[in-house]
């Protein structure tokens, strides 16, 4: 089961570049942890030490919001990962 994902440019450091990837899982976690098997270190970016989601990252799958890892996905699914912009 493939799931394609959209990660922002904070995140190309970790993916050489590549704005569009593909995992494994059937959930969001299990994605993102195969996501970090392929390419080390996304996973902290977007993931804390404690296993909570970082304030400053939204998840989307299939452009609906997911909050938890929990979150289920299906073949073919996109998972969209966004990061806040800041600044002044």
């Amino acid at each position: 089961m493939s799931v394609r994902a959209v990660v922002p440019g904070q995140l190309f450091s970790y993916t050489d570049g590549q704005s569009r990837l593909v995992a494994e899982g059937t959930t969001l976690g299990a994605v993102l942890d195969d996501l970090d098997r392929r390419h080390p270190g996304v996973r902290f970016r977007v993931i804390d030490e404690h296993g909570a989601i970082r304030p400053h990252v939204r998840f989307f799958i299939n452009r609906q919001p997911a909050v938890a890892l929990s979150h289920p996905l299906a073949d073919g699914d996109e998972l969209l990962v966004v990061g806040a912009l800041s600044g002044g």
